[in-house]
């Protein structure tokens, strides 16, 4: 077996597309619409043929109480690592990122959050181990 998708909900689609593509630096892989339906999904430069994230329509009521949920409790839906968290805070918070946790020394990583603006939190971790 072999993991190759992941689904995040978002509120909107479009939106989503922009932010992780133009904000995050992510690139479109997948857009196919069937009806109302739209297959939509990013991935990684650093590993075009890793894991895509679908950006998954909200509009199912369990969804999005499930999305409602983890926001509200402050629980990263995503979590990317990297290599330079200092680096890539500045980069995002340069193209409009905003940012609910500046970057933090933990046990083990440095780790900052920010708002997808699409009804996520997103962590991201550099280790330091």
């Amino acid at each position: 077996m072999k993991f190759k998708v992941a689904s995040v909900y978002v509120d909107d689609q479009e939106k989503a597309l922009h932010f992780y593509t133009e904000v995050l630096g992510f690139t479109k892989k997948n857009d196919f619409t069937q009806g109302p339906y739209r297959w939509l999904t990013v991935i990684s430069p650093e590993d075009p043929d890793g894991v895509e994230i679908q950006l998954a329509p909200n509009n199912n009521p369990v969804a999005k109480a499930y999305q409602e949920g983890i926001f509200q409790q402050g629980q990263p839906a995503l979590m990317f690592f990297t290599g330079d968290v200092k680096g890539d805070y500045e980069r995002i918070k340069g193209k409009g990122g905003e940012f609910t946790m500046p970057p933090t020394d933990v046990t083990g990583s440095t780790i900052t959050q920010l708002n997808d603006g699409c009804g996520n939190l997103i962590q991201i971790t550099q280790l330091s181990w």
